[in-house]
């Protein structure tokens, strides 16, 4: 990273032509350089948060364009420094020719993220905040946007503090234990103590455990359409989104490829994959596109399989989802064409004989299986996991939209909690429950202050990377750099 001695400059707003370009100017000389192209009042002179109209000239002083120029004086900025942003019109050429003037007159380009680095850096803001832009920044959808803005505003970092506050505490009676070795005095009560951690741990589990739901916020869910040939995966896809995404034929292997679209149910985003359907390949292509079917499965958060109840047996269910079904990966058993056969039940796909046994008996779904033998083989089909449609006619379409919401949180905290997104933030929890667990075992072994105090220290250093409480200068540039230009 550059010196922060330095005044700095880039477009707040995207590439392009628009009504109107920003371009933002953070530094010690911001004013001074604002004013060498700004003709209008003397804006080190004007209050901070106040606008004002004037004119660009450049170095012929010659008119570049009117523009207005907003003022923040440190430390009342973003950054905490001098700001000035110079809102253009918005043609690439203008907002390139006033960035040009404003490098002449000695300002720089800022590296991507800066601006934020330097609020961080100033104290405007702490790490965990300044991550929380990014993801604000490139939030697709309500849930996302939701989380975004409670981490900027320091909801996920007040609660570190707080277990740092905790922690503290007693690592310092601790510490002053270390200091009166010689006399043998206790100042931190060890039941307190373990009181404390074993507190701090529960709520740490509920923000690691959080992380599954906070990467289908932040993410979106990988769903994947899947099953036989004809099942009707297509149609699906097309009645989820409802519109002609993918090509709906009668013959058999009409999907080659993968198709890919987002679907928003309640401001989250499901990322919906149409895949070849499973079956041998009748060539190469056919070949290649089931094989890729396999991958995307393995690769998913969620999987709809889609069966024919006319056409495939409750055998073949099974079959398929032996091959399909994999751990870590919610289930929906989509059955498909219900108009056709209304009187299908999930009973009749729920239990059956152990799917690896040969058979030549192919009973109708129409009728209960109640003459066959039963095996006490799991069933990957419940009545909660049994969805009936008929995509064609868009019959239950949006009872399965509520069973995929359903599906993506399961077992997952609610959108009430603080939800960790950050997978940096995942894994300093997870190294300082470790740390704490340590503690906790040194406490029931009797271990002496000194190694009960390097384990603390060591949570407590863990939670401070998280919001840049303690050294972090080696993930600065890591964090920073994945930002956009500008901010």
């Amino acid at each position: 990273m550059q010196t922060l001695g330095d005044t700095i400059v880039a477009p707040a707003t995207p590439s392009g032509a628009g009504a109107i370009g920003v371009i933002r100017l953070s530094g010690p000389d911001a004013l001074l350089l604002a004013n060498q192209v700004f003709s209008g009042k003397d804006l080190s002179q004007q209050p901070s948060h106040t606008v004002h109209f004037g004119v660009i000239k450049n170095e012929h002083d010659r008119v570049l364009d009117e523009v207005l120029a907003t003022v923040f004086v440190a430390p009342k900025s973003y950054t905490g420094e001098h700001v000035v942003e110079l809102s253009c019109h918005g043609s690439p050429y203008i907002m390139q020719q006033v960035i040009h003037l404003l490098l002449q007159k000695g300002a720089r380009l800022a590296q991507p993220g800066e601006f934020t680095l330097r609020a961080f850096l100033n104290g405007r803001m702490d790490l965990s905040q300044a991550e929380a832009v990014a993801d604000l920044i490139a939030a697709e959808s309500e849930s996302a946007h939701a989380v975004a803005i409670r981490q900027m505003r320091g909801g996920f970092a007040n609660e570190i503090k707080r277990l740092r506050e905790d922690l503290i505490h007693f690592a310092s009676m601790i510490e002053l234990e270390l200091d009166f070795g010689e006399e043998d005095v206790t100042f931190a009560n060890r039941d307190d103590l373990r009181q404390l951690i074993t507190k701090i741990r529960h709520i740490i589990h509920n923000l690691i455990i959080s992380f599954q739901l906070g990467n289908v916020i932040k993410n979106g869910v990988n769903t994947v359409i899947a099953g036989r040939p004809n099942a009707g995966k297509s149609t699906l896809l097309n009645a989820l989104l409802n519109e002609e995404r993918a090509i709906v034929s009668e013959i058999a292997g009409t999907t080659r490829d993968t198709i890919e679209e987002v679907l928003n149910i309640k401001g989250v985003q499901f990322r919906l994959i149409d895949t070849a359907g499973i079956r041998e390949a009748q060539d190469q292509i056919e070949a290649i596109g089931v094989q890729k079917t396999m991958e995307k499965i393995q690769q998913s958060a969620l999987l709809l399989y889609v069966f024919d109840v006319i056409k495939t047996q409750p055998q073949e269910v099974w079959q398929d989802l032996q091959k399909l079904a994999h751990p870590g990966t919610q289930l929906l058993v989509v059955a498909n064409k219900m108009d056709l056969n209304p009187y299908t039940k999930w009973e009749h796909y729920a239990e059956m004989e152990n799917p690896a046994s040969p058979t030549t008996h192919h009973p109708s779904p129409h009728h209960p299986i109640t003459h066959q033998p039963i095996t006490h083989h799991p069933s990957p089909i419940t009545q909660n996991n049994f969805i009936p449609i008929s995509a064609i006619n868009q019959m239950n379409i949006e009872f399965l939209k509520e069973k995929l919401y359903e599906a993506a949180f399961a077992g997952k905290t609610t959108l009430e909690s603080t939800i960790v997104t950050n997978a940096r933030h995942y894994e300093a929890l997870q190294r300082a429950d470790e740390s704490l667990h340590a503690a906790l075992q040194g406490l029931e072994q009797g271990i002496t202050g000194d190694f009960l105090a390097m384990d603390i220290r060591r949570a407590l250093a863990y939670l401070g990377e998280i919001t840049g409480a303690v050294g972090v200068e080696d993930l600065l540039e890591n964090i920073f750099s994945r930002f956009c230009i500008g901010k």
